[in-house]
């Protein structure tokens, strides 16, 4: 069983690792629109529409052929996940071409801990002390990296902030979708929603890009329909509670390309916000890892 399984978790792994490297690589390239490094200034809401109207061209020549099925979907969750994730990721685009980018990622990995707060009143789950403990830690880290009250506050840490909020009901929102639907239709729904909505927002600041930064738009949208792909195919093939952990070297890549661009070194408290954030989530992977495993045995044993 190892051998059969091994393969296939290596794969999941080396999927969402390569994944975290395109969305760490989305950042920068948001990051380098909004700083108008290759033309003007590109407002938030111009970059989140190139990131969504590509990804949705990319998205429906592949569900061309594999022709998704639209019947009983639940269009209520997807214009609702389809709104978070749009205005989250707005928000992010906005803050990481104001602060570091490995400080706004990090932040936007409180997004597991907001989920699982809402799923007490809108799923109806229970939530012990080591779940707790977990968010009690990861907020505790963004703590010390947005360092409220101090010379070295960052405005734009409480818009990565807002961001994590709004991608932690989009959690929800996946979760509810995921047990009903199939992948290929919840990414084409939520990528033409998307544009849609993205789209009609930039008409209202829109700027004309120049030519370098029309083929970052385009690439933006790309790079996230790929790293939607790499994810969904490690889901596929292993559970979420061993793959999780892996995402979070997004951090990693988005340290390294801010640096490698833009020269700009984490100092140790934002290192170590960061290592506190990720070791809460961490944690709640494992405790939810342990769940997992305790329902299969109980299903097993019900089984026999």
């Amino acid at each position: 069983m190892w051998v059969i399984g091994a393969p296939l978790m290596f794969y999941a792994a080396a999927a969402i690792i390569a994944a975290s490297a395109l969305i760490a690589l989305t950042t920068l390239i948001a990051k380098s629109l909004g700083l108008g490094i290759t033309g003007p200034e590109l407002h938030p809401l111009q970059v989140s529409a190139g990131r969504f109207f590509f990804a949705f061209l990319a998205i429906s020549v592949f569900s061309a052929f594999r022709r998704p099925s639209f019947k009983g979907t639940a269009w209520h969750l997807h214009l609702a996940r389809s709104i978070c994730g749009w205005t989250g990721v707005t928000l992010m685009f906005a803050a990481v071409a104001r602060m570091p980018l490995a400080d706004a990622t990090a932040i936007t990995f409180l997004n597991p801990i907001v989920a699982m707060a809402l799923a007490i009143p809108l799923l109806a789950e229970r939530v012990g002390p080591v779940r707790w403990l977990a968010a009690g830690i990861s907020l505790g880290g963004a703590l010390i990296l947005i360092r409220p009250g101090t010379e070295a506050f960052q405005p734009a840490a409480l818009i990565a902030l807002a961001a994590a909020g709004l991608m932690g009901v989009e959690i929800i929102c996946i979760k509810l979708l995921s047990t009903k639907e199939p992948p290929v239709r919840i990414l084409l729904i939520n990528n033409s929603f998307g544009a849609i909505i993205s789209v009609t927002a930039a008409s209202l600041v829109w700027v004309l890009p120049s030519p370098t930064q029309f083929m970052l738009l385009a690439a933006l949208g790309l790079t996230m329909a790929c790293a939607q792909s790499l994810f969904i195919q490690a889901l596929k093939n292993a559970e979420a509670s061993y793959v999780i952990p892996f995402s979070y070297s997004t951090l990693v890549f988005a340290a390294f390309y801010d640096f490698a661009l833009f020269g700009q070194t984490p100092v140790f408290t934002s290192f170590l916000g960061a290592v506190i954030i990720i070791g809460g989530a961490v944690l709640l992977a494992w405790r939810e890892q342990l769940a997992g495993q305790r329902s299969h045995r109980k299903i097993a044993s019900e089984g026999r």
